[in-house]
């Protein structure tokens, strides 16, 4: 059987590139330059994933598979779908921490980034869409769910602290954008001064006699 030679497939991709390149020039297709580099980027997705399928112990290889595959997939977005591009990107890269977690629930460190990452795409469509939601209190909520997650999903170790950012953070996410968003510069001092007397109870309350 004859060995296999990469350079064929770099050759069917280069062809297949310039075939695009030409039908996007002759007006017969539209974005074939980002139809070209969507297939490139689908073909390294496929080939990471191939290697986090075969063997559970390449994990790391989720990151560059799921990226890839979100790039290949903004990629091929038709123009009416432009504005989801970010979306589509960031969720893509937000998988790859959501698969390392769901492989592996001791890695419960991913479930922070995997959060961050997917709001950061929620806000960047929302903010392409429209200007009238102030995305500032939206993305604090993103935030805010994440520590949430934390808190609550299986993992090695208790994770109850991450409830005290969560809440916080929902509860600055939801007044931004309304008439009570004034409240956030004394709410801020308030919860300082609250988780630092609680603190310091702790100490006294623990100390040996």
């Amino acid at each position: 059987m004859r060995r296999y030679d990469p350079r064929l497939l770099l050759g069917i991709l280069l062809v297949l590139g310039g075939v695009l390149s030409l039908l996007d020039a002759m007006n017969i297709i539209s974005n074939g330059g980002g139809l070209f580099w969507g297939l490139i980027f689908a073909a390294g997705g496929l080939f990471f994933l191939y290697m986090l399928v075969n063997n559970r112990e390449n994990w790391w290889a989720a990151f560059p598979a799921f990226t890839l595959l979100g790039l290949a997939v903004s990629s091929f977005l038709p123009g009416s779908l432009g504005d989801f591009g970010g979306l589509v990107f960031f969720a893509g890269i937000s998988l790859g921490f959501w698969w390392v977690y769901f492989t592996d629930k001791e890695r419960w460190w991913a479930i922070i980034p995997a959060g961050v990452l997917l709001t950061l795409g929620v806000v960047s469509s929302v903010d392409n869409a429209t200007t009238d939601l102030a995305t500032g209190g939206l993305f604090l909520l993103g935030l805010g769910l994440t520590f949430i997650l934390v808190a609550v999903l299986p993992g090695g170790g208790s994770r109850s602290w991450a409830l005290i950012p969560g809440t916080v953070l929902l509860l600055f996410g939801a007044l931004l954008g309304t008439p009570y968003r004034g409240i956030t510069d004394y709410l801020w001092p308030a919860v300082l001064i609250i988780l630092g007397g609680y603190f310091v109870v702790r100490f006294f309350i623990n100390r040996p006699s």
